[in-house]
């Protein structure tokens, strides 16, 4: 492969180190330009100095990646995920990452090319995926991809324009409102990915619930919110059980954009405790502490050094106290799994918010050829006045996570009730 493969700038014959091609920044900060003295040239990165990017606009560079995925179907793998998809087509000359202008081209080629030659489940991570572009990227006839993850929701909890850093309150009118408006948008012309949690997002019952005194409640109640949706559910490792965000000195994390975030900071002459405080609610260590399996030593995880400190709470919190209680998080999903696989409603009904301005309630329905649900969530610690609808009393309970009581809702309540009307 020639040195065009990579984005470095070109023609810099005439370049020195520190003469940067552009001013553009990588993604955990610093400059996104590296001086290669072997060639005397620029590669561009995005992210860290030890990934440079790839030039999509060379066909050899395309040809050598559809044969490695091919060589992987040939090994029996049935799926793949691309990470951050929509910044193949980038033109860094030009200042252009995300979404550039022959994204859609390079990626009809890669699925005619590899995936159409199998039957392969195909997700690309997408942070600049709006529901215009999610549906070129998981459109029915299959010439992209199967499903995109988007980012519009979870990155609701940030000060506007500004860093994920910068944190503010969910908007929680809106936040149900973004994911009405995909599970509307993209029913019949597009596949949702439904995810809370993944390796760059911090926990979800600590970042949206209530991982004290609530925390099982929260927990189930995130998991009954995301399952009646339609789409493909995706569960990170530990979601599952409710684990929680991890607090750590600073020395303890690994995650360079934290690190660098830290310096950064620091050298604004920012307080400490602010910085230490946006860490503790954003960072992606804190989704990267070891599985907790069991009680003991290091969780049951490795007998050995793991890369990140075990969180404290393993003791209570861990697979093999979660497989003995059936009333446990990881019970509650289990369930919700095996009824997505039951009724049909849960992967083909359409979708209508009901109480959408209410500023604690989740509510929707689910319908498709007389099959109906409805998903009742109470967001927050208070209890909330309720009257279940005329038309849903009598109604089937699949799964509920706490007793109901007569006109109201209790702190973290949710359940999901069913009709066959036909």
């Amino acid at each position: 492969m020639d040195d065009s493969a990579f984005t470095g700038y070109t023609g810099t014959e005439n370049r020195r180190p520190g003469e940067l091609p552009n001013d553009m920044q990588a993604a955990f900060g610093g400059p996104a330009w590296e001086w290669v003295p072997e060639v005397e040239q620029y590669y561009f990165h995005q992210f860290a100095p030890q990934q440079p990017d790839l030039n999509w606009d060379n066909p050899a560079l395309r040809r050598e990646i559809y044969d490695m995925i091919l060589w992987w179907m040939d090994q029996g793998v049935e799926g793949f995920r691309l990470d951050v998809i929509d910044q193949i087509a980038k033109d860094p000359d030009r200042k252009i990452t995300g979404n550039g202008p022959r994204l859609h081209e390079f990626l009809r080629e890669l699925s005619a090319e590899t995936f159409q030659k199998g039957c392969l489940v195909t997700v690309g991570e997408a942070w600049g995926a709006d529901i215009p572009r999610a549906r070129l990227y998981s459109a029915p006839d299959g010439s992209e991809l199967s499903m995109v993850f988007q980012f519009e929701q979870m990155c609701l909890d940030q000060q506007p324009g500004k860093e994920k850093w910068d944190l503010a309150p969910l908007p929680f009118v809106k936040m149900k409102k973004s994911f009405a408006r995909w599970q509307q948008e993209l029913h019949g012309r597009g596949w949702n990915s439904l995810f809370l949690d993944n390796h760059d997002l911090p926990r979800i019952v600590s970042r949206w619930g209530d991982d004290g005194a609530y925390r099982e409640r929260s927990a189930k109640l995130l998991a009954i919110m995301l399952h009646g949706m339609q789409g493909t559910p995706y569960i990170y490792q530990g979601e599952e059980l409710g684990m929680t965000n991890i607090r750590l000195p600073m020395e303890k994390y690994q995650d360079v954009e934290i690190r660098n975030f830290y310096r950064k900071r620091m050298a604004e002459g920012c307080p400490e405790t602010e910085i230490m405080a946006s860490i503790y609610a954003k960072g992606r260590d804190n989704a990267r502490t070891p599985m907790q399996w069991t009680a003991g030593k290091n969780a049951g995880f490795t007998t050995g050094t793991p890369w990140l400190p075990v969180n404290a709470n393993h003791t209570v919190i861990n697979a093999e106290a979660e497989l003995a209680d059936l009333n446990s998080v990881f019970a509650c999903y289990r369930k919700l799994i095996a009824l997505r696989k039951q009724y049909p409603v849960f992967v083909e009904g359409d979708f209508t918010l009901l109480e959408p301005d209410h500023p604690r309630l989740f509510v929707y329905e689910r319908a498709m050829e007389g099959q109906r649900l409805l998903v009742v969530c109470n967001f927050g610690g208070a209890l909330t006045p309720w009257t279940l609808p005329e038309d849903w009393r009598g109604a089937e309970v699949l799964i509920e996570n706490c007793p109901a009581v007569p006109g109201a809702l209790q702190p973290w309540e949710a359940r999901i009730l069913y009709q066959n009307v036909q």
